[in-house]
């Protein structure tokens, strides 16, 4: 398995909040949740991705010992983009993560999370970045 690297990822971060008011975090766990949709909603939760002010986070989480992930959004995202286009990413996600291409992979799923968030949630005057882009863990 291949290092992740962090600072190409919180860079892609960075360059896709350029273009919208949403939010994206990246948690990578060392865990081997069985049920990577729920570990991912409690780490949205307690990232603060709920509390933002149009509702528009996004977190791609990430157990590479396992090989699972999950990709959600809050409410705002998943009202305007609905449950193909979250299908879709983890789909290319998948393909990268089954040849070990983790940072790849997870750079991928924060390139499009950033193209939904720029179409539906622009950045606009005195938008303000809500959360830290860095690449948490546990």
């Amino acid at each position: 398995m291949n290092r992740l690297q962090h600072d190409e990822i919180v860079a892609a971060i960075r360059q896709a909040e350029e273009k919208t008011s949403g939010e994206i975090r990246v948690f990578i766990t060392r865990q081997e949740p069985e049920h990577p949709i729920a570990a991912a909603q409690a780490q949205f939760a307690r990232l603060g991705l709920n509390q933002t002010e149009q509702k528009n986070g996004v977190l791609i989480f990430v157990a590479p010992r396992v090989r699972k992930f999950a990709v959600i959004g809050d409410a705002g995202v998943h009202a305007r983009c609905g449950k193909a286009f979250w299908e879709q990413v983890a789909g290319e996600m998948t393909g990268h993560f089954k040849k070990e291409q983790f940072t790849q992979g997870i750079l991928h799923g924060v390139h499009k999370a950033g193209e939904l968030l720029a179409q539906h949630f622009p950045r606009r005057p005195g938008d303000r970045n809500e959360l830290p882009d860095e690449v948490g863990g546990d």
